[in-house]
């Protein structure tokens, strides 16, 4: 599965918003990742930020590897690139009907019950730099939550390290933020929107720091 074929699927926005040179990404915006574009979006545009995004309809959950975003099929997405110098990439795990009642056995020890239990903020990309200093704020803003920054701890499909991936292809490069169902106001355990909106404070106020 390709980018250009999701971009030809009827119902899908793709976003592009050139600002100031710290962007923000949300790759699987609207019916796959939820929300993720609306946090990314509120963020950019209170940073002064610029903004890449695909947004599927309700109706369509197409999950395509970040890797495969490739700016080769998406002039939008190399203007994106070409323009800003470091991004921040919004991404989210733990769907809204993830949660069953019923579980396999001794699942919650296993690492992929792990972290969706434990409902961490996952920070990848390859500016570690820049990863370390975000994890920080959402430590400071959000002590509810846990963020895993230590790559050894993050599954390698959620870390953000593969060259090809969007975020990691500006100058600078940029850090992978998987947010958990919870602070997406989704999912059985839920929070209020007063954690999203914490998150877009922090996202959007290192947005500005970063510019």
């Amino acid at each position: 599965m390709r980018l250009a074929a999701l971009l030809e699927e009827p119902g899908v926005e793709e976003v592009l918003s050139l600002a100031g040179p710290v962007g923000f990404l949300a790759l699987h915006g609207g019916g796959q990742d939820r929300v993720t574009d609306e946090i990314a979006s509120q963020a950019a545009a209170r940073s002064g930020a610029s903004l890449y995004a695909v947004v599927q309809p309700p109706t369509l959950r197409w999950h395509i590897p970040s890797y495969r975003y490739s700016p080769d099929e998406s002039r939008r997405l190399r203007e994106f690139i070409a323009h800003v110098r470091v991004v921040i990439s919004v991404h989210g795990y733990g769907v809204d009907n993830w949660r069953m009642d019923w579980q396999p056995p001794d699942f919650e020890s296993t690492r992929l019950g792990q972290f969706h239990a434990r409902e961490a903020f996952l920070v990848g990309g390859r500016n570690r730099e820049r990863a370390a200093d975000l994890a920080r704020r959402l430590r400071e803003a959000l002590p509810d939550y846990e963020v895993w920054d230590d790559l050894d701890r993050i599954p390698p499909k959620a870390s953000g390290q593969d060259a090809r991936n969007p975020v990691n292809l500006p100058a600078e490069g940029g850090v992978q933020l998987e947010c958990p169902a919870r602070v997406r106001g989704l999912g059985p355990r839920a929070a209020s929107s007063e954690d999203t909106a914490v998150l877009i404070d922090v996202l959007a106020k290192t947005a500005s720091d970063w510019a």
